[in-house]
């Protein structure tokens, strides 16, 4: 009894299935539409285009708005009169039937294909071809323009011309506009970036004048103190240990990295701060200028950095130049990095 039960609750639901209207993807009429062809409940038949005399187009905007006017083509542009404006409605009924009604009034919709429908009207068949060109070329102002004729009881004899040729001026005229914008903008940043840039290079060379002046003005004791120490320092083990690793090109960790700023403080003071203050300086820059102030050479720099020594070079020199604004050597770079804080 059970297994009977169940196998008609099956046989029902697949039923069921099999009943059910398959949907379909509502049908957008979204865009404009040229009446092509005419068909009377007697057999007669019309034949339409936008030459001459021109045809009826109908605008349909969101599936909710109808706009309709006669519209034809000349060689410079469109000439249109506006008509009206309905409200759309579209039921999609299930099984490709859609329910059509323009103001309340319903009015039977064929989809023909994705650019031909037909809709009837009195018993006659009025078939429309979709123009995507002219809807996205002047759909827009045509619909402005029936809506505003409408609000101002025009009548609607009143025919209005779209020139080619003015839009394409009209676009001139905004790319125009929107060139001499981005060049304007360009040009502002330009010019924020160049002072900003004279700015930071008269800090620089500011900061520059004020280290030689500290270097030239130290009194002689303070000098043989420096002295003392630096010599005292390169004696020491800490140095002898640190040139055994660097000539076995062993890496730094960076608690190595912290140990050697804190040597460094203790045999020049003020190198540190200086140093970081002329530029903001990549690890691999700082940390190159660190070994040339404890006289580590060039190529063990490369082997503890592990980098070409050509890189190592390139380093320095680049930095002469961002630093003194013109062009340096290594070698010049070294002898400043050398001669901060004694």
């Amino acid at each position: 009894m059970k297994k009977s039960t169940l196998l008609l609750l099956l046989t029902l639901l697949l039923l069921s299935c099999h009943d059910a209207p398959e949907s379909s993807p509502t049908y957008r009429l979204q865009g404009a539409w040229i009446l092509r062809h005419e068909l009377s409940p007697i057999g007669l038949e019309w034949h339409y285009s936008t030459a001459g005399s021109g045809t009826d187009c109908i605008i349909y905007e969101g599936d909710s708005l109808l706009y309709l006017c006669q519209l034809s083509r000349t060689p410079t542009g469109l000439v249109f009169i506006p008509f009206s404006q309905s409200v759309v409605t579209i039921v999609d009924k299930g099984r490709g039937e859609l329910l059509y009604l323009e103001n309340d009034d319903p009015r039977p919709l064929r989809i023909l294909n994705d650019s031909t429908i037909d809709i009837q009207r009195s018993g006659t068949h009025y078939q429309y071809v979709r123009d995507d060109a002219i809807y996205q070329e002047w759909g827009s102002e045509m619909c402005q323009i029936i809506v505003s004729e409408l609000q101002n009881g025009t009548a609607p004899s009143q025919r209005y011309v779209l020139s080619a040729k003015e839009r394409q001026q009209e676009r001139t005229i905004q790319w125009f506009v929107f060139l001499l914008a981005f060049i304007l903008i360009v040009a502002l940043a330009a010019a924020h970036l160049a002072i900003a840039n004279r700015r930071a290079r008269r800090q620089l060379q500011l900061q520059l004048q004020q280290i030689q002046e500290v270097q030239e003005n130290r009194p002689q004791e303070v000098r043989l103190a420096v002295a003392s120490v630096e010599s005292t320092y390169f004696a020491s083990d800490e140095y002898a240990a640190l040139q055994k690793r660097v000539a076995s090109g062993e890496r730094l960790t960076a608690p190595d990295w912290a140990e050697l700023e804190r040597q460094l403080k203790a045999v020049y003071p003020g190198f540190t701060s200086q140093l970081r203050s002329l530029y903001p300086m990549s690890e691999l820059e700082y940390q190159t200028c660190l070994l040339i102030k404890l006289r580590i050479a060039p190529k063990d720099i490369a082997m503890v950095l592990a980098r070409d020594v050509s890189t190592i070079s390139t380093v320095r020199s680049r930095l002469y130049g961002k630093v003194f604004g013109k062009k340096g050597g290594s070698k010049d770079w070294d002898d400043f990095i050398l001669s901060m804080a004694k």
